[in-house]
């Protein structure tokens, strides 16, 4: 089995996750695409909008028509700080035959050396840089790289949208937006 694992805040989901997830997963020929919410991102500490059980049914709404878009909370039923090679042993534990492919940006790519063990990160897996048109990934990290639309929604904006009373229809899906709603979020 090829495993894509795309992990991040997503606070909240929006398209432009989605289709990064469907480009990576074509172009790797992933069997499955594992999207990782994290409980607290070492970058991001105390900075999540939403609660991460939040941030995973939001995901889960949006993925529930595509078998191949796969919720795993692993870092939320681990809790704390979420180290990508925690939740890459994880993992490797449930799935030992499979080929793991993590996926990250440019922007998280040019930071891959301050993270908790790189060297353990490229043991258990294939670290496949994805690349918005126009950006340049660092040198060293990738071991394959991905191009992948751009597409300029930011989990930001979407919050600032509904903080502001703007609507956010095309922005997340509309189950995602119907969530949001009914359980106000980001209206603070």
């Amino acid at each position: 089995m090829r495993i894509a694992v795309l992990g991040g805040s997503f606070d909240p989901v929006h398209h432009g996750h989605l289709v990064i997830g469907q480009a990576v997963r074509e172009a790797l020929d992933a069997d499955q695409v594992r999207l990782i919410p994290a409980a607290e991102q070492p970058f991001k500490v105390g900075r999540h909008r939403a609660a991460a059980a939040h941030r995973a049914r939001m995901l889960e709404l949006a993925t529930a028509d595509d078998p191949t878009f796969v919720v795993d909370p692993v870092e939320i039923e681990r809790g704390g700080p979420s180290y990508t090679v925690d939740t890459l042993a994880d993992l490797r534990r449930r799935f030992p035959e499979a080929r793991l492919m993590l996926a990250i940006g440019s922007d998280a790519a040019a930071l891959f050396a301050k993270w908790r063990d790189p060297a353990g990160i490229r043991a258990m897996a294939e670290v496949v840089v994805f690349s918005r048109a126009g950006e340049t990934p660092p040198e060293g990290v990738a071991d394959r790289v991905v191009t992948v639309p751009r597409i300029d929604i930011s989990s930001t904006a979407v919050r600032e949208r509904v903080r502001s009373g703007q609507s956010i229809r095309y922005w997340v899906p509309d189950t995602v937006a119907r969530y949001i709603a009914t359980q106000g979020l980001y209206q603070d």
